[in-house]
């Protein structure tokens, strides 16, 4: 399956302390949200069993690691390319940079397939 996202915020943006909890922030909602419509949108349902996620991210300027995305998006697609992201067994990451069309592009596979 494949899927293509708005960058995501950064790790750093994407989890508050509130109240001695750690919790998802405002931004990081959204983008759970966001991300969520456009799978059900595109069709996609969870895929069972391990999987390999391949993404190329286009982010807007040379600012920004691409590890701090990883998590976002893995967390972001749980519910949607995968049941749980434990069930991540290859990551496959690519950063480029494109100011005028930021986004990523996502594949999610089954392993072995």
């Amino acid at each position: 399956m494949k899927i293509t996202l708005d960058v995501p915020p950064s790790a750093n943006r994407y989890w508050r302390n509130y109240q001695g909890r750690i919790v998802r922030s405002d931004e990081a909602i959204a983008y759970k949200h966001m991300t969520g419509l456009l799978c059900n949108t595109a069709g996609l349902s969870p895929l069972e069993g391990d999987v390999r996620l391949t993404l190329k991210v286009y982010r807007p300027r040379k600012k920004g690691d691409l590890d701090n995305r990883i998590k976002v998006l893995a967390d972001a697609l749980q519910g949607y390319a995968y049941f749980d992201d434990s069930q991540i067994a290859e990551i496959h990451a690519y950063r480029y940079d494109d100011k005028d069309c930021p986004r990523v592009e996502v594949e999610v596979t089954q392993v072995g397939m």
